[in-house]
């Protein structure tokens, strides 16, 4: 039945009512079907006023008392099933959330890093990490010193040799010791390297770039051109919660009044 066909009051649901049952007595029948469950049941339910409200939601307003009436009442019991299926939701959903409760529970104290403590693999690595990074920071200072100084070593026999090799033309015997200074100086380019490999690697660091704000305005600047409906989805989360706390006054926004539908029948 649609609206088209008028108003008529929804059939009320007897008590007893199962809409699962399956009704066969015939002969070989000896294997029953199988209770249905509380979940079962209360799909039905709402799968059978669901299939009202689309014959009564047809995009058309209520033109009538009578109407108004049939859909309240629909709604009021369309309301009152997703409460029970909350419920029933949160009943079966129990054991589990104790289990996992007790995991947690049993685990924290061991690995557990939240707002409300941390475990001992936490704290003892935080304590580790703590006496390390100064440590480690010093040998990464003093390689990163030892590579630079090697470096500087190079560069400058580098430039002796070639120098050498310039003022040897024409002189064998001087050719030979300026390419003795290039071989050194070549040798001393390989260490630099190992030297700036060992400054920059296997150090037990990690890089980390961190954001420091210093000029609030710009930040802001830059996080409205960046992100300005988040900005805004923000701010406006932040009236909502005043006006419900309250405040009728929100700088920026208008508080208005508003009414909506809501549970239950109009007096």
């Amino acid at each position: 039945m649609t609206r088209t066909q008028g108003a008529p009051a929804l059939a009320a649901t007897a008590p007893n009512f199962n809409p699962m049952a399956v009704a066969n007595t015939g002969p070989g029948h000896n294997n029953p079907p199988a209770e249905p469950t509380p979940f079962d049941l209360l799909k039905q339910e709402i799968e059978d006023l669901y299939s009202t409200a689309k014959d009564f939601c047809d995009g058309e307003p209520i033109d009538s008392e009578a109407m108004a009436t049939v859909i309240t009442e629909l709604h009021d019991r369309i309301h009152e099933c997703g409460k029970r299926a909350e419920a029933l939701r949160v009943d079966e959903k129990k054991p589990l959330d104790d289990q996992i409760a007790e995991i947690q529970t049993k685990f924290h104290p061991l690995i557990g890093n939240t707002k409300s403590g941390k475990g001992k693999v936490i704290l003892a690595k935080d304590a580790c990490q703590t006496l390390l990074t100064p440590w480690r920071q010093k040998v990464a200072a003093e390689k990163a010193a030892a590579a630079a100084k090697a470096a500087a070593e190079a560069e400058a026999a580098r430039r002796t040799a070639q120098e050498a090799m310039q003022a040897s033309a024409g002189n064998l015997a001087e050719r030979e010791a300026a390419e003795e200074l290039l071989a050194d100086a070549n040798r001393l380019e390989k260490g630099a390297r190992r030297a700036d490999k060992a400054a920059t690697t296997g150090l037990g660091l990690r890089t980390v770039w961190v954001a420091v704000l210093e000029n609030e305005e710009v930040a802001m600047d830059w996080l409205w051109a960046r992100a300005k409906d988040e900005v805004l989805a923000v701010a406006q989360r932040n009236a909502d919660e005043a006006v419900r706390a309250g405040l009728r006054k929100v700088p920026g926004f208008r508080v208005v009044e508003e009414k909506v539908a809501a549970a239950g029948r109009a007096a």
